[in-house]
């Protein structure tokens, strides 16, 4: 199964059980009149928003390129994975607002027993199909899958602290509890919210990665070839699970054409290997100057006009400049 058709059949369980336990907490509601169980029933309706967003958006970034988009569809993913982030950002808002409520108006509290039931079997629930949903988009390199595996496992872990919380009620009857646990949750789940928009905010507006990006030069710098004298102006892209990667490589003025092509080749392939076939590359050819002489270790060179003096490491600093690399 290709990953995108996969991406969409995960998120498609996700978006199912999320509906499902959205109707099971919302019961534990109601049986309890908990504001810490509610806290829990609102964010499976941010579950289920943002599952069906998700979804949508993982079918549009599945559609091959056209003349409207030349790069794919896989932008959407960001947008879906924004709105999910402000969603959940409201959500935690909105849960200290009824917690502040609770404080004043203390609810009856009943069936604490039923409510603990209901909203454990959803945490168990939740952390299952949260780690397959994330490890799915992880491996497919999908930001809105990725995003909606965090989201359930971290409702789990809100789930947990909710539990823990009835429990203390249960056996202290200190009701003000049930609103102080909410609050807690609600800063946790802000947070979250906050992270995933952050991420999603620097996918669209095209934000180096540097950890990838060190990843990937380093690999260059390991396996660079004798004929490569040169490597700047690299940038990645990110469209989704879709990485274009521009760079300028400067190879000997005399090289044909086709011996040319055949070194882009052989660095498209380096990449592609390491990276896996979600790499789209265009390498833009230099040829060297006389200034390149000290730093070209090439020995079989006829039309050397100074001596090879030093290696130039490639790093994150210097690939990513327009600046061919001189010494000096």
């Amino acid at each position: 199964m290709s990953a995108p058709k996969e991406n969409i059949r995960v998120q498609k369980f996700i978006v199912s059980i999320a509906v499902i336990l959205f109707v099971i907490k919302v019961v534990a509601w109601y049986l309890t009149q908990s504001v810490a169980i509610l806290t829990d029933a609102l964010e499976s309706i941010v579950n289920v928003l943002s599952g069906f967003i998700g979804l949508v958006s993982l079918v549009i970034a599945a559609r091959p390129r056209d003349k409207s988009h030349p790069y794919g569809h896989g932008k959407v993913e960001f947008i879906s994975a924004g709105i999910e982030g402000s969603l959940i950002t409201v959500a935690g808002l909105f849960i200290i607002y009824k917690a502040v409520l609770s404080f004043l108006d203390p609810p009856d509290l009943q069936q604490l027993d039923w409510g603990i039931a209901l909203v454990s079997f959803s945490a168990v629930v939740n952390f299952g199909f949260g780690s397959w949903a994330y490890k799915t988009g992880k491996k497919n390199n999908s930001l809105a899958l990725q995003a909606s595996g965090r989201h359930l496992q971290t409702d789990t872990y809100t789930t947990i602290g909710i539990i823990a919380g009835l429990f203390l009620i249960e056996f202290t009857g200190m009701i003000w509890l049930d609103g102080a646990v909410a609050i807690m949750f609600a800063l946790l789940i802000i947070k979250m919210g906050y992270k995933i928009l952050r991420h999603a905010i620097a996918g669209i507006m095209d934000e180096s990665d540097q950890k990838l990006l060190k990843e990937m030069v380093d690999y260059l710098q390991a396996n660079r070839d004798i004929n490569w004298v040169d490597l700047h102006n690299f940038r990645i892209v990110k469209y989704g699970s879709v990485l274009h990667i521009d760079c300028h490589l400067t190879l000997p003025w005399y090289f044909t054409v086709k011996k040319g092509h055949d070194e882009t080749d052989k660095l498209h392939d380096l990449i592609l290997e390491k990276f896996g076939e979600r790499i789209e590359l265009n390498i833009h050819t230099d040829y060297c100057h006389e200034f390149s002489c000290p730093i070209c270790q090439k020995e079989d060179c006829d039309v050397r006009k100074a001596p090879y003096q030093e290696r130039v490491q490639w790093t994150v600093e210097n690939v990513v400049s327009k600046e061919k690399h001189r010494l000096g």
